[in-house]
């Protein structure tokens, strides 16, 4: 038998320790291949798709391709650290420190092809279900139907054997440090307890205090100056978590004879302090990638949300019209005319109603403001359904819309508040109330009046035309197709909410996908990374509970404990990240002044709730291999 054949039996005969790494692989694969056929998909070689999608499609897939070398680095890694006995062995029977290098080099370039191949084939069969995903979440005129991907394969074919031959390379070259006396030891060798510093855990809890508080502190522009500041301290304090206050509660818990010695709990602290040092570095990693992605997928989330809803909250109106300045009153007649027609060619049933905006001088002479007749006001709203207004004769009421963008700065309604309407023969009206109200779109606010006492403010300072149209429900397709001609035709002059809303929704599909698609990607490369500190301790974890079963341990207290010990290794990391995910999204939240709570709730229960069934899937596995040890 030749060295190659060994290495390729080595390979083939020993599935089970192979197994894990080969499926991290293919699925990194699978996931690059899959996006690539998204990517080379012939609806996007040409056109509005490609100048708002291809660019973003390929630096996403540039950051998938470089987190999949550092994944597939740290799995192999985890799968050579459970492998040092073995060369240790094969070095005692001959086999030199280059030999086993080479070894490990062959074994590696065949692990990566049948990964390649296989996460290939594996991405072929998912292929028709991602287009359909994409066709749904993007808003395009074309068809994703499915296609024979035959550049997305030599890409990613070739993208990942060269991958695999980096990663072979590197690691081979990586085995000459190690001896003969540690390969044998294997996972005998104690590291020793950790040991935590308090004025270290002390740090830790101050920096996740100080960043918590500051990034909810903090509204308006500034949570961009904040940022980089808030990310760095929060950063260093989990780090200082995990490595530091981790390992003083564990202590601290060991001290406190009651909690201790209660029932399995001795079992649980004793092995989570001998490897809460390993672990901390896994639980850093995970919170912080799953932070990431949290974050990534949340704000973006969140932010089409706040586009989207925003607009609608803010105009309830199906169609609007506004002039230019400098159009004619022949102009606007013709541009309401042709509006009109429009509607009317697309069969749309919809009610409309005009006025005319006028803006009058304030008791400061600084400024200018909007005042409206109260049976205009009422017409409107009539329109829309709103509550109408009964004013008493000398009454001035100040209108804010209640969707009105805030970044920063006084409300309009405290502005106007402090002021005064200020008629003809000079008596001034102070208003009396302040209501919000989506009627008429003006963002600073503006105040309505009773029409005898508007017949006595004097002559505006300008005043422009205002029209509004209202379809009935059931109508959708139609007003699209009318929004569409409306904006070719009359511009920036026509106005409608369901065609702006599907053009956002268009051109931020591409992008909402792609975070998607990356945020998925860390994060199950994260629960990879628990899946692989867990199980490369699983040996080890078998001959502890074997040599405790011998001493009394029961099924159910063997099964408690392990119980404990994976779910803190899979909810901790977890559970930070979640927290950080929120503290982020609510800093997002307070840039924009828009709540997304409900945005938020959503995306971080679902990482959550896809976390526990990975949970209960890893354990049964986990708990099955260490129940057949001791039986």
């Amino acid at each position: 038998m030749t060295f190659r054949q060994f290495a390729f039996n080595n390979v083939l005969r020993n599935k089970r320790m192979y197994i894990a790494y080969f499926l991290s692989s293919m699925f990194t694969v699978m996931v690059f291949f899959t996006f690539a056929i998204f990517a080379y998909h012939p609806a996007f070689s040409g056109g509005e798709v490609n100048d708002t999608a291809r660019f973003g499609m390929g630096v996403a897939g540039g950051i998938i391709y470089v987190f999949s070398f550092f994944f597939v680095l740290y799995s192999m890694s985890s799968f050579l650290q459970s492998r040092k006995k073995e060369f240790g062995l094969l070095m005692m029977l001959g086999a030199s420190n280059k030999q086993v290098r080479w070894m490990v080099f062959l074994e590696n370039i065949l692990i990566g092809f049948l990964a390649t191949v296989s996460g290939i084939l594996a991405g072929l069969v998912f292929a028709k279900a991602i287009l359909l995903i994409a066709e749904n979440v993007l808003i395009i005129s074309e068809s994703l139907y499915f296609y024979f991907p035959t550049m997305a394969i030599i890409v990613t074919f070739a993208s990942f054997m060269f991958l695999f031959f980096c990663i072979s390379v590197f690691v081979s070259i990586i085995l000459r440090t190690n001896k003969l006396v540690n390969l044998i030891k294997g996972d005998k060798q104690s590291k020793g307890e950790p040991k935590a510093s308090v004025i270290l855990s002390v740090l830790a809890a101050m920096l996740l205090l100080v960043g918590y508080g500051t990034a909810l502190y903090v509204k308006g522009v500034q949570v961009v100056f904040a940022l980089i500041p808030v990310v760095i301290v929060v950063t260093l304090g989990t780090y200082l978590l995990f490595t530091q206050l981790s390992v003083y509660v564990v202590r601290r818990l060991k001290s406190n004879k009651p909690i201790f010695w209660r029932k399995t709990n001795m079992l649980l602290f004793s092995d989570l302090s001998f490897r809460m040092k390993d672990n901390a570095r896994t639980f850093f990693m995970v919170a912080i990638i799953s932070t990431v992605a949290f974050s990534a997928i949340g704000s973006l989330y969140g932010f089409q949300s706040y586009l989207t809803k925003g607009i609608q909250e803010v105009n309830p109106y199906t169609f609007t019209y506004s002039p230019w300045g400098g159009d004619s009153e022949e102009v606007t007649k013709k541009d309401i005319s042709d509006f009109n027609a429009i509607l009317k060619e697309e069969n749309i049933d919809a009610e409309m109603e005009s006025m005319e905006l006028t803006y009058f001088e304030t008791p400061e002479k600084d400024r200018n403001v909007m005042i409206v007749r109260a049976s205009d006001y009422n017409r409107f709203a009539t329109l829309i359904g709103a509550t109408e207004l009964d004013l008493k004769e000398n009454e001035a009421i100040v209108v804010e819309q209640s969707g009105a963008i805030l970044m920063d700065g006084t409300k309009a309604s405290e502005v106007l508040m402090k002021s005064s309407v200020l008629l003809e023969n000079g008596q001034e009206i102070q208003p009396s109330r302040v209501i919000e109200s989506e009627v008429l779109l003006e963002i600073n606010g503006y105040y309505v009046v009773h029409d005898q006492v508007y017949d006595k403010l004097g002559t505006p300072v300008r005043s422009e035309i205002n029209v509004a149209w209202k379809a009935k429900e059931g109508q959708h397709d139609q007003v699209l197709q009318a929004g569409k001609k409306l904006s070719e035709q009359l511009e920036y002059k026509a106005f409608s909410v369901d065609y702006t809303l599907y053009e956002i929704n268009k051109a931020y599909g591409p992008i909402l996908f792609i975070g998607l698609f990356i945020g998925i990607v860390f994060f199950v490369s994260a629960g990879s990374f628990l899946y692989f500190r867990l199980f490369t301790d699983l040996e080890g974890e078998k001959r502890k509970f074997r040599s405790i079963a011998k001493i009394g341990l029961t099924q159910p207290e063997l099964k408690k404990v392990v119980n404990r010990q994976v779910a803190i290794l899979f909810f901790l990391p977890i559970v930070v990240a979640l927290i950080h995910g929120a503290v982020a999204l609510t800093a997002l939240s307070r840039l924009f002044d828009y709540n997304l709570t409900v945005e938020s709730s959503i995306v971080l229960g679902s990482f959550a709730f896809i976390q526990i069934i990975y949970f209960i899937v890893v354990r049964f596995f986990y708990v099955k291999q260490v129940n057949r040890s001791i039986m």
